[in-house]
């Protein structure tokens, strides 16, 4: 095993903690070259052999608005799926629901932003009239047994209007509860969060949601990611989203870089003691695949060290 392991959990942290892989849809998709279908099916089966029990995998929004997700029913048809692990879609109205159930997503996840200013750059709407067109999706998921998971983009701060107050982000945590969202997350879409803050609005949405079922979507633009993960382990949070190779950014948010790298994530974890049942190894060979397709270097420094180690 390369990172430096502990068999003692500090004192308040979880003992265990879920990664959900965004890699493959949230880490993708913004890439102007198209990737072939079967490029991303190997990725997706990648990160299944490492072990990982929510992956994203596709999003069933129109190829004209991402074009690099068009292929998202030969991506879910393709994938070598495991039993007990949770391939998520992302869903932006009841036409991509349908897409999404029809392909066999075992979680849809649908969108808002805690900020007015985001919600009408991203999706053209209000954050009220974003909630009203999920009523469908979230309807229906419940009619199908699907989990239905809620994402709320600018939590920490907005390229558009700056600072965003906690209260806001808690009111679309509320919004999104009574749709019956099963998990919710928390999103810092330009990654300007800090820990304290980050603290600050973990503890006050967790008195509207449980606990348990929030989780932390950290972007690494200004280097706080796994600052702001220690920060949320700290108060009880134990799910969080990363992506393989720190793929990802977002077309709404200039400047914005990608997801905290799950190889970053998972050599901190390990050094906590903190189990995650995913092989990193693995994962740094799937971060270093993906990377070779896109033509890159890998922005994950653990998964580019440990590679370097097995070179030398």
């Amino acid at each position: 095993m390369n990172a430096i392991t502990s068999n003692v959990v500090h004192t308040g942290l979880p003992k265990r903690v879920k990664i959900v892989e965004v890699g493959p849809r949230d880490g993708l998709q913004n890439e102007k070259e198209i990737i072939l279908p079967e490029v991303k099916i190997q990725l997706v089966d990648r990160l299944t052999k490492a072990g990982f029990s929510n992956i994203e995998a596709a999003s069933f929004v129109s190829p004209k608005w991402v074009p690099q997700m068009a292929s998202s029913v030969e991506v879910m048809a393709g994938i070598q799926r495991k039993s007990g692990v949770i391939y998520s879609a992302l869903t932006p109205n009841i036409k991509g629901f349908e897409a999404a159930l029809a392909a066999g997503a075992d979680e849809v996840v649908i969108f808002s932003a805690a900020s007015e200013a985001f919600t009408q750059k991203n999706i053209n709407c209000s954050i009220a009239e974003s909630i009203a067109r999920f009523r469908d999706v979230a309807s229906a998921a419940k009619q199908h047994k699907i989990r239905l998971r809620g994402s709320i983009s600018c939590s920490f701060g907005c390229p558009y209007q700056g600072q965003v107050p906690a209260q806001d982000v808690a009111a679309v945590v509320r919004q999104l509860r009574d749709l019956g969202c099963d998990e919710i997350d928390i999103a810092d879409t330009i990654g300007v969060g800090t820990a304290r803050q980050v603290q600050n609005v973990m503890q006050l949405v967790a008195q509207d949601f449980p606990l348990a079922h929030l989780s932390g979507h950290f972007h690494d633009t200004y280097g706080q990611a796994l600052a702001n993960i220690y920060a949320s382990l700290e108060v009880g949070i134990a799910i969080f989203h990363s992506s393989v190779a720190g793929l990802g950014g977002c077309p709404y948010a200039k400047g914005a870089t990608g997801n905290v790298a799950t190889e970053d994530v998972l050599f901190m974890l390990q050094g906590l003691g903190i189990e995650t049942g995913i092989d990193l190894d693995a994962v740094v060979d799937a971060g270093q695949f993906i990377s070779a397709h896109l033509g890159r270097k890998a922005v994950s420094r653990a998964g580019n060290a440990i590679t370097a180690k097995k070179i030398n």
